[in-house]
């Protein structure tokens, strides 16, 4: 993950964090989700995310959740203004999935984000305070669509839909098909993935999980290995590794129709 030093404006972070960035390193660290995330080089790192009102709740939640599995970095505090939310977490063991040393060796990178994955999704759900992500899901593709909020650059070399319409009538088509059975990430992509030497340290950017299709994970576990990698040699092997018979490659494109409707 990148990190760019900064000199942050005070004014423009809520007062009971001044102290905490007073007299510290402070990085940009934020990536395409839209939120601000600053690095805090202090007490071995410290991350402070903000984002428009309202959307971090669901993040924090999950977040908290995960973190009480041992899964996610501890939070240590959330809070919101009258138009941000604030959210302060520990750094999780490691460096995130993108780092070079992980990217240099393709299959064992491979093998671990598959097995990782499937281990998640073996995870009791009783408990996820979210328990029907299909849902959401669902709305959200059915919103973009009327509202014309559609993004034809998504996936062109592999899952690309030619309009719209074309991905709506999928979504359409199929929607019944998705279905709430594993606890899912809902981002599953290398650079929500901590590791440390190799080993499973946390998951970050939680917001889009909840417990829902196992194929929304698996679509983007297999995206980010084409992605980061720049091949899609890995695509077989790592649904291999996660279980065929756990599988339905169809879903795979299904799922990139709901996808491009953000």
């Amino acid at each position: 993950m990148k990190r760019t030093l900064i000199t942050p404006d005070l004014s423009a972070i809520p007062q009971r964090f001044h102290t905490l960035i007073r007299d510290a390193n402070v990085y940009d660290s934020h990536c395409a989700s839209g939120a601000d995330v600053y690095f805090v080089d202090k007490y071995d790192g410290l991350f402070l995310k903000s984002a428009p009102k309202g959307s971090l709740v669901t993040e924090y939640t999950l977040a908290s959740f995960f973190a009480n599995k041992g899964l996610a970095p501890e939070i240590l505090d959330f809070f919101s203004t009258d138009v941000k939310d604030w959210m302060l977490t520990k750094k999780a063991q490691g460096e995130d999935a993108t780092h070079q040393m992980y990217l240099d060796d393709p299959k064992r990178l491979c093998d671990t984000v598959a097995t990782t994955l499937r281990y998640l999704h073996s995870l009791d759900i009783s408990d996820c305070p979210v328990q029907s992500h299909t849902a959401r899901y669902i709305s959200t593709a059915t919103r973009n669509y009327l509202t014309g909020n559609y993004d034809s650059t998504l996936f062109p070399d592999n899952w690309g839909y030619a309009s719209a319409e074309e991905a709506w009538r999928v979504v359409e088509q199929n929607k019944y098909r998705l279905k709430d059975e594993v606890l899912l990430h809902g981002d599953y992509c290398l650079p929500n993935i901590i590791l440390n030497n190799w080993r499973f340290s946390a998951f970050i950017d939680l917001g889009n999980g909840g417990v829902g299709d196992r194929h929304v994970d698996l679509f983007w576990g297999v995206w980010t290995l084409f992605f980061n990698l720049g091949t899609d040699k890995y695509s077989s092997r790592f649904l291999d590794v996660y279980g065929r018979d756990a599988v339905d490659p169809d879903m795979l494109k299904v799922i990139a129709a709901f996808e491009v409707f953000g």
